[in-house]
């Protein structure tokens, strides 16, 4: 069985209103991960995701990787134990 882990990362740049976070629920979606992607009042999105480790270093690198809807300039990741209270993946 695959480790599991949970993600919690806080993505900068121009990433609200451009479709960042409905991009974000669809690969999080096709990697199998469950959690969020939530407009912070600051500007930038926070991404929550549970699953397998290495679906969650897909994203990650996903996010990271210069084919995102708007500009990422930067994301700060946090890694912790999954809490499995996350079903689907949903846009706030």
């Amino acid at each position: 069985m695959e480790e599991q882990t949970r993600l919690t990362a806080w993505v900068r740049g121009r990433v609200q209103g451009v479709g960042f976070r409905w991009w974000v629920r669809s690969r999080a979606l096709e990697l199998g991960l469950r959690g969020s992607a939530s407009n912070l009042t600051d500007g930038r999105v926070e991404v929550i995701a549970e699953g397998p480790r290495a679906a969650c270093d897909d994203l990650l690198e996903m996010l990271r990787g210069g084919r995102t809807p708007g500009m990422v300039t930067g994301v700060v990741e946090r890694w912790t134990e999954p809490r499995g209270d996350l079903h689907g993946f949903i846009e706030r």
